[in-house]
């Protein structure tokens, strides 16, 4: 591939990026008032942010037993309100751990 479309997919990319952010703000002038809008742009993010990690997650591992107890450490850390950094850490560390122990049983 050319350096030629390289150019062209980042200029659209950030053409589209652009688009998405923008057009919110030039089509709606007042105040959302609506109380379902504003939480379904509240969680949006939170949406697509999921969206985009899950599937990560379950092919991150050869095998699926440390992708899953590395959510499920996740999970409970994050319910527990630790931030961000703490959550990724104890993951990490748990499936760190777990590819340990299948690698010596």
């Amino acid at each position: 591939m050319s350096n030629y479309s390289y150019l062209i997919y980042i200029l659209v990319m950030a053409g589209v990026t652009y688009l998405v952010r923008m057009l919110p703000m030039t089509l709606v002038k007042g105040k959302i008032r609506s109380r379902f809008v504003q939480s379904f742009i509240y969680y949006v993010p939170y949406a697509v942010l999921a969206a985009m990690t899950i599937p990560k997650i379950f092919y991150s591992t050869p095998d699926l037993l440390p992708s899953l107890i590395g959510l499920a450490a996740a999970v409970i850390t994050a319910f527990f309100g630790r931030s961000l950094l703490v959550v990724a850490m104890c993951a990490c560390a748990s499936v760190l751990l777990c590819e340990v122990l299948i690698m010596l049983i």
